[in-house]
């Protein structure tokens, strides 16, 4: 029986990662939906920074908590349509920002090492685009779809261990590294023609996104050093 400090309290965090996200979009009339392409898989990456706080409560060995944190940056990449202009449009999208909400359950490996999994609810926001003509250099802008928003769900797991380590006294101060994988519902994107688009077939762009992250954070626990609870290791 070795006395530990306590994992049960409050904590914040902060910190940056990077990530990617890959989605199914195809080509639908506008109104209708009626497909009139196939599913093709696009995809972008990028790095952004992330803050939270949460609540932890120890069980002996096991750590049960909820949790909620917003990333913020730019993972962007392309989306393109090439069913009505020939060789197609393409534009630049962008995943502005993420939010979670959720709970997670750990085991502790060692008295200061946290191995856990996590899942919840997540919403995300992301940018409109201007889709340009490809092939010739300084092609117009063709069409633009709006700014949207989605909501889904995560799941992922990390491990968080405490910083006092190689002699330094770090008490409450601990480092968290975690995967998240988040899955959100398909929207539909009105393609609006610009001026340069003499003929305007109304079309739409549709995107199902699949974002998955990697982030390592610096975390405070407020409660770190309180009264110690005894476990077997």
């Amino acid at each position: 029986m070795a006395p530990v400090a306590n994992w049960t309290g409050f904590y914040i965090f902060g910190g940056a990662g990077g990530g990617l996200w890959n989605a199914d979009s195809n080509v639908v009339t506008y109104p209708g939906g009626v497909a009139l392409t196939r599913d093709q898989r696009m995809g972008g990456s990028g790095w952004f920074g992330t803050v939270g706080a949460g609540f932890d409560w120890q069980m002996s060995n096991w750590v049960a908590g909820v949790f909620g944190d917003g990333q913020f940056g730019s993972i962007r990449g392309s989306i393109t349509d090439t069913f009505f202009v020939a060789p197609g449009v393409e534009g630049r999208e962008k995943l502005r920002t993420s939010y979670a909400a959720g709970v997670r359950l750990g085991y502790l490996v060692a008295p200061n090492v946290l191995s856990y999994v996590n899942g919840g609810y997540s919403g995300s926001d992301w940018s409109g685009s201007n889709l340009y003509g490809l092939g010739a250099a300084g092609a117009p802008l063709a069409y633009t779809t709006p700014s949207f928003h989605r909501n889904g769900w995560f799941i992922g797991g990390g491990v968080e261990n405490n910083l006092n380590i190689f002699g330094i006294s770090a008490p409450g101060w601990f480092m968290k590294t975690e995967y998240r994988s988040a899955f959100y519902d398909r929207v539909t994107l009105p393609e609006t023609a610009s001026a340069a688009v003499i003929v305007n077939t109304p079309s739409a762009l549709t995107f199902k996104p699949w974002v998955q992250t990697i982030s390592t954070s610096l975390v405070y626990r407020f409660n770190w050093g309180g009264a110690p609870v005894a476990a077997r290791y």
